[in-house]
């Protein structure tokens, strides 16, 4: 079966800095993958040449037969890490945009998720919290049935009593048939729904491995293992 996601000697520079250098990577269907590093190791990079915001300097990154284009974004729902909404629309609206630009856009998913997080459709998207305004984010991504989910900082604004149900949200209302990739720093909020981690230090992969692997062998979390890797 073809990959979801395979990067071949993959590398991006800006400048004379290697954000991701020589990188090899495949990943199939079915997982929820944390990507997980430091500030500066390529996370961000990596989603966004997933997602073909960037181009590679070297090497090719392939969305199941494709290279990021047209064609993948049709099974892509990418979650940036930073809003990018006009202030002036309405809840409402945004669903709308969403519903316009993908045909697999669930509307009544969105609405059933919006009204359990208490978000008004009719507010104003400029009234919104910032931690709000990454919710209704979420929920459109996840309102989707895409292959492969990106998402960079899915709980980085959001107040720790909304995190479990920010992930519970994730992982019941992904495609199973697809991949979730969660870029995050908060390990110890997220391992519970994780199958895998990706360490990604200095622009490659240092570690792909299953989560149950990591604490059946090594007798230790996630979070403990990536402290020692990174000595935070």
């Amino acid at each position: 079966m073809t990959p979801l996601l395979r990067c071949q000697n993959l590398s991006k520079q800006f400048g004379a800095f290697h954000a991701l250098y020589n990188l090899n990577l495949s990943i199939g269907r079915g997982r929820i993958i944390g990507l997980l590093g430091p500030n500066g190791s390529g996370k961000t990079t990596l989603i966004k040449l997933a997602n073909g915001l960037l181009a590679p300097s070297f090497g090719e990154i392939f969305v199941g037969e494709n290279k990021p284009g047209p064609e993948t974004k049709k099974i892509v729902s990418y979650l940036p890490d930073r809003t990018y909404f006009d202030q002036w629309m309405r809840v409402h609206d945004c669903l709308s945009l969403f519903r316009d630009f993908y045909e697999d856009f669930d509307t009544a998913k969105a609405n059933d998720m919006l009204f359990s997080l208490k978000i008004d459709p009719n507010a104003l998207f400029r009234s919104l919290s910032k931690g709000t305004k990454e919710k209704v984010q979420l929920v459109l991504v996840m309102s989707r049935k895409a292959q492969l989910y990106l998402l960079d900082e899915p709980i980085g604004g959001v107040d720790p009593a909304a995190r479990d149900y920010i992930l519970q949200t994730i992982i019941s209302n992904y495609n199973e048939e697809g991949t979730v990739i969660i870029s995050t720093h908060l390990i110890q909020d997220i391992e519970k729904v994780l199958d895998d981690v990706i360490f990604l230090m200095n622009g490659q992969v240092e570690r792909f491995a299953s989560v149950d692997a990591i604490r059946e062998y090594e007798k230790k979390s996630v979070d403990e293992v990536f402290r020692e890797v990174f000595r935070c």
